[in-house]
Order: structure tokens, then C-alpha cells, then sequence
């Protein structure tokens, strides 16, 4: 009887034995005792039973507990081995919130395993190509497959490993001792031992090979044809039931609450007064107009309005003044810098590739953070935006690389959302298969947390505990973006690449009209550089001659002629006479560059002057871009799902498809059709355009739950990357869905959305909390007030500058570099101009601004979902008495004093007007005037100047440091 492995035992999913406490009305097992029958009536059977067996694991019948489930056996030779005890034993199963097996019931279920030897029970099966094939994909189709087929080998099929390569068939079937592969990989020369990091793979075990020899023996078999669903054919592992929960179901649009009377003419309201009346409440009065255009300012541009900007707005008294200021605000640049920041942080943007201290740069990344910028500015259709950043290679036609318009450039750039997570596969010591299958995993969750708002990450070992997501939907995910992201043939992240083995994810393309001006622009350089070089090399002649000239005149009158005619004529063409005088005279009288120099100082001078000029030239030399970009390549591996999330432990074959739940069960996935010259597979189109049809259940919830979210400080759903049964339930479920339906028919318009909440009364309502309000809405569910929410990280430092004058608005291109200073400090650089807005500054994972990083700016691992919001003393001390803080307070001042004048009271309006875009309340007033004129008499007694000026900078600093100035009301 052949043992059962820790391979072949495979696992299952998390999901074994979930929770049960109800009984089916199914025949008892016949070979199992009473006591464990009765155990699984008890605990397990209402998810592992007959009727739909939660991960294909049925517990009613032994024959169904030797078969195991989706993951494989649960059962081993060794009982403490037992995927079945280890869930027990552990308190996996039963799951959280059901009481655990009592001592008893353990002990009966551990006799039972340890005495039965249920493993001998289990009928060895065939082993077929789709158990090799991992094989050989894992350890041999680097050098043997899809990019090289080194000594004429492909080890990717069946008929190819039978065809060989030069040396003739690699398998000889049935018989193993003729079998070319097997004398290699037991000679260790497959795969070539001092080959393996350079390419990544390890050497291959010794149950991998015993599998291959069976193969061998038993007639090297075919695989059987694979089942895929049909309309007729339910899904095994969901059920109909489980896709009747709320965010299952495509959202409807409901019927608007009736307006009250006298309200505002916007359905969000009528909603939002629904519950606030349930919950005998009712809006709080409306907010002042200094409060709502910093308000508006700050959520929708991430910077203050100017003085002049909130003067004009108080003075507006025409109706509706307010909506054309919400209008003329959504048309900012800074609009896509502060939204496109937000959704930078679900890509998990970064400039560099994490992982390792080395943390290599992303030279060209930049150009998707652009991408996104001016996507939101123009109000790019979100179901345009999510299609083109899943896949934009499968829309276009790129293969011609010098004819390359805008709209495939844009299209290319934005697969960049793809490719944002850590990658550490450029080291060959970080870069095997467990490292790739990480990056693969992150990109999972990116897309399933930032579009889907599912938790499907923990599916990659067993299917989900809560949610109904099989283990083998997350590798149908997978297989859907096989193409792009094939584990076996893997590139480097890296610009140029490691090698043949792993060449770099990078596409050389460029828009033609940039490659044209690039050319034209090195070709105009080329040209002034060789006019230098012309010159420079014309009065190199000039000076070696005349030090050769001055050398020669010290010979004897009669040699001297015959010296020069010997120095121009090549060392293999001179006469005896001549290689005589060469051989007594050339090295004392043959002049150099250097001697010259030397020799002649304003020479000297010139060569340097010419030098500088060249490299000043050389370094206005541009260099064509590349783009980070995720691409198909078409032809890719099989996928298989992986027993516990284990690469080495293969199970069964899976094909491309999406989470079945949010199908019918019944329609098969089918890849799209792409241009002709495209070499990719559909998949990625095909999941794109299923992602954003209009009856998909999630993606729109989940984007416009988000933009609630950053008006509101929490969404409508409150876990924002969770929609699942374990999320929490909507507040305002209706409402959601009226969002949901409104977004989509709205031409999927963000800006639109942003246009319905920012002039609804819900927004406009005041911050202020009533002992109401503590007493029937403590956490502001119900929304009967603004909630008041600290700026953020860019924010804060986007305003300091901009309070500074010292912001520049020169958007796009390569970030700015950021520097660690010795006191520990990183800080950013500033260019002409100023320092520019935070989203431009480098996202280096291993060096943040520490501005940035007090104030809660994340490290991307892989995204960033939701930031934290922490209150902690670094903060409060790094605003009072960093330098550069206090610096930016001067500048502040000093633009205070040039803008308002002489006068010390309009000075204090007018900088409370530029913070906090109001004026002073009368004792601030009070206040603000008296530290002033205290700390100006104190330092006029102690300094010669300037203590008025500097007790006015003090004071600026101390309105930086503000509530006032730190929040948004």
C-alpha cells in the first residue's frame, strides 16, 4: 500500500468543519463508529454534508471523508499528521463563536484516527500529465519552455516531452531507466546545480521525481477532459442562498423619501432625514460660508483657499453661489492631485521596490501617478479608468514601436496599477518561485480590496472562513492574470532585467510625437557637440605641433627635417633610416594633449572651458522613457490550486474565472477578443469589462462607499475593503444603492457624485455636538452633524507651503528627491520655484519624509486602504520645533506683513484669514494682540532690531499649530 505523503495529503480549506450545531437527516456512514457519526451529525454536517459540502468535503459517508475535499485528503498515516485532528486539535473547527469539541468527543475522534488507519483506505490514483507538469514548469521550463528552449527542449506538454529535443525523446514510455530526463536528474544535472540562483529554481525533490518515474511507468496518461460549468449545472460550492446577501446582489435603484417642505431639492438628503427622524433627530443648522470653502477646499483640493478666493465668496449674495464655487473647484488641476493622491493609496504607489534594504528605484513609475492625475481632472468615466488599468495592453495595438499615439501610450501606462505592489524578485536570491508567488498574491489583493471591497487573501490556502469564495475561485483569479503574471516565466522588475532568464518588465515604448522631439532634441545636441569637439580637437593639433616644433628646433639643423617627416608617417611604413631616428628621437621630441597643457597654461585653461561646455551639453541629453507596465504575453502555464497556499504541493488544475458568488454559478468565463496583432489571452479584458458592467453587485458600491468615506470620515459601509458577511451592514443601505445606480448612469462621473454630496445639506450642516447628539447618535451614524476630521499628511504639508508662499503648482514628472540628514530627519528637496505639492515628492518605501510619516502617510503593504489616524507627541513636537517648520512660520509672516500692511490688528485678520480662511474671534483677537506686543517687548530689550517681526513670526508659528488650523470643520 503506497503512504500518502504530506504532498498528496494536500490540505483544505479554512472552512473545514465551520460551525454547525444542526443535524442533516442522512444515513449513518457505514464504517464509521456511532460515537464519531454522531460527532459530525452534531458539529459538521450542516456545511459538510450532502446537500452542497462547504470546499467539497462531505462528511456523511466514510467514502466521502477518505475522498477529503477541494484541498485534498484530510486524513494521513500519521494521525497527529491529519489535517482532520490539526483543525480539531487546534480549535480551528468548530470556528470562532461556536463552543469547541469537548474533551470527550477529542478523545473519541483521536481513538478513532489512531486505530482505523483510514490513510491504507485511500485507493492510489493515476498520475497523469497535470501532476507532472507542475513538475517540470516549477524546476525545468526556465531554460526548457516558453523563452528558451535550450538544446531544442520544451518540457511544457505532454507531446513535447515525448518529441525531446536534440538529444532525442526526454521520456521513453513505460520504460524509466531509458528515459532521457530521469538519467539527468539523477546524474544532477537537471536542473544544473550551479545554475540554480542564477536562474532561481531549486534542485528537484526526491517525491517530484518518484511522481515523474510513475508517470513514466503507467504509460506516461493523458489528462481527463476538464468539467467546467454550464447553464445547466449549478456551482458545487456556492449556493443560490449565499448569493441572496445584500452586496451579492446587483444594486436597484430605490424610491426617494419624500421631501419634507422648505428642504434642499437633493435626494441624498431626503434619505439621510429618513434616518435622522427614525432616530428623532434632524440636521444641524448650516455651517458659515468661511467654514464650507475651507471645507470644500480641503476635501476636494487638499489646499486652502486663498484670501482673496473666500473674500469674493462672502461677497457673492446671488442664490446660488455656492454650487458655482463647487464647480469651479471640481475644475482645478489640484482637483487630481488631492483625488488621485487617494487613489494612489489603493494602487499602494510607490517609487521604489521595497522588500530589501536596497529598495531600488522605479525610475519611470511616475508616469502612472500622472496617468491617474489627469484621469480624475478630466473625469474619466471610472469604468474606463478600472477597464484601461486592468488591462489597457488587451485594448490597443502596440506592436509598432515607433507608431505609438497618446491614447496607447495612456492605455500602457495604466497597467501600471498592476504593478505598484512590493517586488523583490530582482535579487536572484528573492526571486524563486514562493517570492513571485507573493507579488502574484499582492496584486490579488489590490484589485479584490481597492475595486471589489472582498477580503479574498486568506482564500489562497483555504476557502474563505466567512465569506462563500472557494479556494479554487482565488486560483481561477489567478489564472486570469496567468498571462501577465506567470510565475514560471517571470521577469524582472528591474529596468534592464537579469538576464536572459528573467528580461526586464519594462515596454520601450513611447508616445511618437515624444520620441520624435526626443530624437530631434539629442540630434540638435549631437550636432553642438561635435562643432566643441571639432574646435577643441582643431587647437589640440595646433598646440602638440608647436611643442613638437620647439622640441625639434633643439636638434641638429640637419636631422630636423627628416624627424618631422618621420613623426607623420605610421610606424609600419617607415624606411630603416626612418625607425633609426624613431627609435633615437620619437619619444623625446613626440608631444601629447597633456604636455601641451602642460606647457601651456591658457591651453590648459582652454581644454577645460571646451570639457565643460561637452558635459553641460551631455547632461541635457534626454533619454527615452520606458513604462512599468503589466502586459500579456499570451501562452502561459497551467494554474493549479495549491494545497494550503503551497507551491510544492499542486492539486488539481483550475481554469481563468472570477468569485462564483457574484456570477449565477452557471456561465462560464470566456476571454475576450483583442486586436489581431495583440499576443495576450483576453483574460484580463474579459475580467475588466465583468468587473465594471453595470449588474456587477460591488464596483460601484465600493467607490462611491469611498468617496463618502473622505467627505464623511467614514462610509455609508464602513469597512471599506470589506463587503462580505463579516463587513459591517450599511448605514444608509438605500442610499447606497441610489449612489451606486446614480454613479453608473451618470456616465460613471466621480466628479458628478463629489457635485451631489459637497451641495447636499448633509455637508453643509455644522460640526458642532449637542448633548442630542451624545445622547442618540454618540458616534454620528445618522449624520446630524459635519464630522470634524484632522488634515492629512499632504495635506498639512501642502498648506504649511502654500502658507509660506514657498508651494509650486509645476505639476507632473519625476518626483522630487527627498534627503536624510544627519540629525535623522528626511526631508524633500525644493526646486525653483518652491517645493512642490507632497504627491510629487518621492514615495521611497525605505525613506519617507518625516513629515509625511509622523502624520500618518503610509508605507504601501501592498495598499493602503483606509489610513490610520494616530494622536501621538512626535507630532505636536515635530510642528513646534522642527526648523524648517519655523522657517515656513517666518515666511508665513513675512507675507502676512508685505500683504496687509502696517497695521497690527488687520495683520492678525488677515493671517487667520489665510489659515483658517475666517477672521478672528474677538478674544483670539485679544489673545493674538497681547502675546505679540509681550514678546515684542520682551526681545526689543534684549536685540538690537527686529523683535516686532519676530514676535509676529512666533505668533504665526503658533496659529500653525493650531486646532484651528490642524482640522478640517
Amino acid at each position: 500500500m503506497i503512504q500518502i505523503s504530506t504532498k498528496l495529503r494536500g490540505t483544505v480549506v479554512s472552512g473545514l468543519l465551520i460551525a454547525i450545531l444542526a443535524s442533516e437527516g442522512v444515513a449513518e456512514p457505514a464504517a464509521m463508529p456511532p460515537q464519531v457519526v454522531k460527532i459530525f451529525k452534531a458539529r459538521c454536517l450542516r456545511c459538510h454534508g450532502q446537500k452542497m459540502p462547504k470546499a467539497e468535503l462531505s462528511l456523511t459517508t466514510l467514502s466521502g471523508v477518505l475522498a477529503g475535499g477541494e484541498s485534498g485528503h484530510i486524513v494521513d498515516q500519521d494521525p497527529a499528521s491529519s489535517l482532520l485532528w490539526e483543525m480539531i486539535d487546534s480549535g480551528s473547527m468548530p470556528p470562532e463563536g461556536e463552543p469547541p469539541l469537548s474533551k470527550v468527543e477529542k478523545e473519541e475522534l483521536w481513538q478513532w484516527l489512531k486505530t482505523s488507519k483510514l490513510a491504507d483506505q485511500i485507493q492510489p490514483r493515476q498520475v497523469t500529465t497535470s501532476d507532472v507538469l507542475p513538475v517540470m514548469e516549477l524546476r525545468c521550463t526556465v531554460c526548457h519552455g516558453k523563452r528558451l528552449q535550450e538544446g531544442g527542449l520544451d518540457l511544457r506538454s505532454r507531446e513535447s516531452i515525448l518529441q525531446g529535443g536534440k538529444s532525442g525523446p526526454a521520456v521513453m514510455v513505460g520504460k524509466p531507466q531509458e528515459s532521457l530526463i530521469l538519467k539527468r536528474i539523477h546524474a544532477g544535472e537537471m536542473p544544473p546545480k550551479r545554475r540554480i540562483v542564477e536562474v532561481s529554481v531549486k534542485v528537484i525533490s526526491e517525491s517530484e521525481t518518484d511522481l515523474i518515474t510513475r508517470w513514466i511507468v503507467q504509460g506516461a496518461p493523458k489528462d481527463p477532459p476538464p468539467v467546467l460549468p454550464d447553464s445547466e449545472t449549478p456551482d458545487p460550492l456556492v449556493s443560490d442562498e449565499q448569493r441572496e446577501f445584500w452586496s451579492f446582489q446587483p444594486p436597484t435603484r430605490p424610491p426617494v423619501p419624500s421631501m419634507r417642505p422648505g428642504s434642499l431639492n437633493n435626494p441624498l438628503d431626503a434619505f439621510i432625514l429618513q434616518k435622522l427622524q427614525q432616530a428623532e433627530l434632524d440636521f444641524s443648522p448650516v455651517a458659515s460660508r468661511e467654514t464650507l470653502i475651507r471645507r470644500l477646499y480641503l476635501d476636494l483640493l487638499g489646499i486652502l483657499p486663498s484670501p482673496q478666493v473666500v473674500l469674493e465668496f462672502l461677497e457673492d449674495d446671488q442664490p446660488l453661489a455656492y454650487e458655482r464655487l463647487v464647480d469651479q473647484v471640481l475644475a482645478s488641476p489640484a482637483y487630481g492631485e488631492r483625488w488621485g493622491g487617494i487613489w494612489l493609496d489603493l494602487a499602494g504607489y510607490a517609487d521604489s521596490e521595497g522588500i530589501q534594504e536596497s529598495d531600488p528605484l522605479r525610475p519611470w513609475n511616475y508616469l502612472y501617478r500622472d496617468y491617474v492625475i489627469r484621469s480624475f481632472n478630466a473625469d474619466k468615466p471610472y469604468g474606463e479608468f478600472i477597464t484601461e488599468q486592468l488591462a489597457g495592453d488587451e485594448l490597443v495595438d502596440y506592436s509598432d514601436s515607433s507608431r505609438i499615439t497618446e491614447d496607447v501610450f495612456n492605455h500602457l501606462v495604466a497597467t501600471g496599477f498592476l504593478r505598484q505592489s512590493s517586488d523583490g524578485t530582482f535579487a536572484n536570491i528573492t526571486g524563486f518561485v514562493p517570492d513571485r508567488q507573493r507579488y502574484v498574491s499582492s496584486v490579488i489583493q489590490v484589485y479584490s480590496s481597492a475595486i471589489l471591497g472582498l477580503t479574498m487573501k486568506c482564500a489562497r490556502c483555504h476557502s474563505h472562513k466567512f465569506d462563500p469564495i472557494p479556494q479554487r475561485d482565488y486560483y481561477r483569479l489567478i489564472d486570469v492574470f496567468k498571462g501577465a503574471l506567470d510565475v514560471n516565466h517571470w521577469y524582472s522588475p528591474l529596468e534592464r532585467g537579469t538576464g536572459r532568464h528573467k528580461p526586464a518588465r519594462y515596454l520601450s515604448v513611447m508616445k511618437s510625437t515624444d520620441r520624435d522631439a526626443l530624437e530631434s532634441h539629442n540630434q540638435a545636441l549631437n550636432v553642438e557637440i561635435e562643432q566643441v569637439q571639432k574646435e577643441r580637437r582643431s587647437r589640440e593639433q595646433i598646440e602638440v605641433t608647436k611643442l613638437q616644433d620647439e622640441r625639434i628646433s633643439r636638434l641638429p639643423q640637419v636631422l630636423q627635417a627628416d624627424v618631422r617627416a618621420m613623426l607623420a608617417i605610421p610606424s609600419s611604413k617607415r624606411t630603416k633610416v626612418q625607425t633609426y631616428l624613431a627609435q633615437r628621437f620619437e619619444d623625446s621630441v613626440k608631444a601629447t594633449v597633456a604636455q601641451a597643457e602642460q606647457a601651456v597654461p591658457e591651453f590648459a585653461a582652454y581644454q577645460k572651458e571646451k570639457t565643460a561646455a561637452i558635459q553641460n551639453l551631455e547632461a541635457q541629453r534626454k533619454t527615452p522613457t520606458k513604462i512599468r507596465a503589466m502586459w500579456d504575453t499570451g501562452d502561459p502555464s497551467a494554474t493549479y490550486l495549491l494545497a494550503r497556499g503551497d507551491y510544492r504541493h499542486p492539486l488539481r488544475r483550475v481554469h481563468a474565472g472570477v468569485p462564483s458568488v457574484l456570477t449565477d454559478g452557471r456561465t462560464q468565463f470566456a476571454a475576450a477578443r483583442m486586436p489581431e496583432e495583440a499576443p495576450g489571452t483576453g483574460r484580463r479584458l474579459a475580467l475588466a469589462r465583468w468587473t465594471v458592467h453595470p449588474k456587477h453587485p460591488l464596483t460601484a458600491r465600493v467607490m462611491v462607499n469611498r468617496i463618502w468615506k473622505h467627505h464623511f470620515q467614514d462610509g455609508l459601509v464602513k469597512t471599506l475593503d470589506d463587503f462580505g458577511t463579516m463587513g459591517a451592514r450599511p448605514t444608509h443601505g438605500e442610499l447606497l444603492d441610489w449612489l451606486a445606480i446614480e454613479f453608473m448612469e451618470r456616465g460613471w462621473s466621480v466628479k458628478h457624485i463629489h457635485y451631489l454630496i459637497t451641495t447636499s445639506r448633509t455637508y453643509r450642516q455644522v460640526s458642532t455636538v449637542t448633548a442630542d447628539h451624545l445622547e442618540k447618535d454618540p458616534e454620528n451614524r445618522w449624520l446630524g452633524r459635519m464630522p470634524m476630521r484632522r488634515q492629512e499628511a499632504e495635506m498639512l504639508r501642502d498648506s504649511l507651503l502654500q502658507l509660506a508662499n514657498s508651494l509650486s503648482f509645476q505639476p507632473y514628472g519625476p518626483p522630487d528627491e527627498v534627503t536624510s540628514r544627519e540629525d535623522g530627519l528626511v526631508t524633500s528637496n525644493a526646486k525653483a520655484g518652491g517645493w512642490r505639492r507632497s504627491i510629487y515628492v518621492l514615495h521611497r518605501r525605505t525613506k519617507m519624509p518625516t513629515l509625511l510619516a509622523s502624520f500618518d502617510r503610509p508605507g504601501m503593504s501592498p495598499n493602503c486602504i483606509e489610513r490610520t489616524e494616530s494622536t501621538v507627541a512626535p507630532q505636536a513636537l515635530y510642528l513646534m520645533n522642527n526648523e524648517q517648520v519655523f522657517r515656513w512660520s517666518q515666511l508665513f509672516a513675512e507675507r502676512v506683513i508685505r500683504e496687509a500692511g502696517e497695521d497690527a490688528a488687520e495683520r492678525i485678520r488677515y493671517a487667520y484669514l489665510c489659515a483658517v480662511a475666517r477672521e478672528p474671534s474677538a478674544d483670539e483677537m485679544q489673545l493674538a494682540t497681547r502675546m505679540i506686543r509681550q514678546l515684542t517687548e520682551r526681545w526689543s530689550q534684549t536685540e538690537d532690531s527686529g523683535g516686532a517681526d519676530k514676535a509676529f513670526a512666533n505668533f504665526c508659528h503658533a496659529l500653525l499649530n493650531s486646532a484651528s488650523f490642524m482640522y478640517v470643520d
